[in-house]
């Protein structure tokens, strides 16, 4: 079996409170785009999982990560061996392992089916994993493992994913939000919100790593009708209304800044 752990933005993120257990409230548009690390499963008389790819060094134990740990928390008959190929950067604000561990939850869905529990054991894997279990895009609440539909406009826009090549842990970005409630996601189809929105961790990610800043910047100056910080960050998106658009922004990039990470795909339904 092959799946595609499809990367995954957020079109918008706003924080709304600290809780009492340490998590943060949240309101969420996520968004996946049709690219991402590609995961590859045989059976095999033991779980193992082997890591492949730009970003393999990043993962410095293949037995204590999250795809393993995804193969642990769901009912099976047989042992599995992942083949992962890590295509997308680590700690950057696109969902990557809590993508593969999706990858590896409809793998075991289509050989032995899912238990009906396994929205709550994928949320003990990550806040992202049930969103991106389906992969399809959707509003999330609380820590981000409460869904809800949406009307998606987006479908098929073009986006181009930027990240400085620096990594970012997701607790000190929160760690450093202000506290400061500036409203809800707006009402509406995705297009609204994604115009409309924000992201309320842009400016604690910036102090922590400047070179968002940059990002951002270059993004503003394409021709792109959105640009943002996707999540904890550091990788930011843009939207584009055209292909034509998109391959003028991405040869741009690739001129201009060759030691960024660029991923140029499109938005999935």
């Amino acid at each position: 079996m092959r799946e595609t752990a499809y990367a995954k933005i957020n079109l918008a993120l706003h924080v709304r409170r600290r809780r009492e257990d340490g998590y943060h409230e949240i309101e969420t548009l996520f968004a996946f785009v049709n690219k991402g690390d590609t995961l590859r499963a045989d059976s095999s008389r033991y779980d193992r999982v082997r890591v492949s790819g730009e970003f393999a060094g990043a993962l410095t134990d293949p037995i204590d990560n999250i795809v393993m740990r995804a193969l642990t928390v769901l009912p099976r008959f047989e042992g599995m061996e992942i083949s992962l190929e890590k295509n997308l950067p680590v700690a950057a604000g696109l969902g990557g392992g809590s993508a593969d561990a999706a990858a590896v939850f409809r793998m075991i869905e289509l050989a032995h089916g899912l238990p009906d529990d396994w929205q709550a054991r994928a949320a003990k894997l990550g806040a992202d994993v049930p969103a991106c279990v389906a992969s399809r895009m959707c509003l999330g609440h609380g820590t981000g493992t409460e869904l809800a539909s949406v009307e998606n406009d987006l479908q098929g826009t073009p986006v181009i994913l930027v990240n400085p090549r620096v990594p970012l842990a997701t607790g000190p970005v929160f760690a450093g939000w202000d506290g400061q409630d500036r409203g809800p996601l707006p009402e509406g189809p995705a297009s609204k919100i994604a115009a409309e929105g924000r992201n309320d961790l842009e400016a604690s990610a910036i102090d922590l790593c400047p070179a968002i800043a940059d990002v951002l910047e270059v993004l503003g100056g394409t021709d792109a009708f959105v640009s943002r910080m996707s999540g904890s960050g550091a990788t930011c998106f843009a939207l584009f209304r055209s292909r034509e658009a998109q391959s003028a922004a991405a040869d741009f990039l690739a001129r201009t800044r060759p030691d960024w990470w660029c991923l140029s795909g499109e938005l999935r339904a």
